[in-house]
């Protein structure tokens, strides 16, 4: 692995922030991992440039504390400098510090490419991608939540059979809304007629309860992903990991499908 930079002031500025928040959290180490412990049933994995771990590493550690009913979270270094905001709106989240929205009393619309990317870039961990169908959900006159999905895909095991894949999904920071992604498959189910809708759940911040509450099945496990990071410390993947060195990586996903 080449060995970056790494300044371990970000583990302070965590915290700081963190407390800012109100919460008191527990900094351990567990063998080489740091670990900062948010409540009896939640921990931080902090994860610098500088270090020997792989992947399976990573997994097992957060399969451990699965067993105990604690849930894990790997956080990198390069994901808290480039998105500090995103990722204490998440853990406030998680944390069940947001106001709290009912789905009933939200409005569902299509909205515009640079409406969605917008709202995606400053709430979503990993930003907005490329889309075909952008729908928001709407307290109001404010935009609360956005989802995309991909065009239609037939697919060849059965006749007339077509799937979707549901690619972002993502609250305004300081909000949950109650059955809100919900609202919002329901409302492409009823446009576009899928008879599956597909996803994946980012295995270093989720097991994908979410989906499963839902209704959801986990399908699939998908291996490990290895970047490099360009001059602005953004992630670049790498397809050929014998070719260039490797910098930073996850833990890979979890596919899940729902049938209608």
């Amino acid at each position: 692995m080449s060995i970056l930079t790494s300044d371990s002031n970000w583990h302070d500025e965590l915290i700081e922030a963190l407390a800012v928040s109100e919460v008191n959290c527990k900094s351990f180490l567990e063998g080489s991992f740091q670990l900062l412990r948010l409540t009896d049933r939640l921990i931080i994995n902090l994860v610098s440039f500088n270090n020997l771990f792989s992947p399976q590493n990573l997994i097992q550690l957060q399969e451990k504390y699965a067993s105990q009913h604690v849930k894990l979270i790997h956080l990198w270094e390069d994901i808290w400098r480039l998105k500090p905001g995103q990722v204490m709106a998440r853990l406030s989240s998680l944390l069940g510090q947001n106001n709290r929205i009912h789905g009933r009393k939200t409005k569902v619309h299509k909205i515009a490419k640079p409406v969605a990317d917008a709202f995606l870039n400053e709430n979503h961990l990993q930003g907005a991608v490329s889309s075909r169908y952008k729908i928001g959900l709407f307290e109001k006159e404010e935009l609360v939540a956005v989802a995309t999905f991909s065009a239609l895909r037939k697919m060849n095991h059965t006749e007339n059979y077509k799937s979707a894949e549901l690619i972002r999904f993502a609250v305004k920071a300081g909000y949950s809304i109650t059955g809100g992604l919900s609202k919002l498959i329901s409302y492409f189910q009823e446009m576009h007629q899928p008879n599956d809708l597909m996803t994946y759940a980012d295995r270093d911040w989720s097991a994908g309860e979410a989906y499963l509450r839902l209704g959801f099945m986990q399908t699939a496990v998908i291996l490990p992903q290895y970047y490099q990071l360009n001059e602005q410390s953004q992630r670049q993947l790498i397809k050929d990991t014998q070719a260039v060195d490797i910098q930073v990586f996850n833990t890979g996903s979890l596919k899940f499908i729902l049938k209608f």
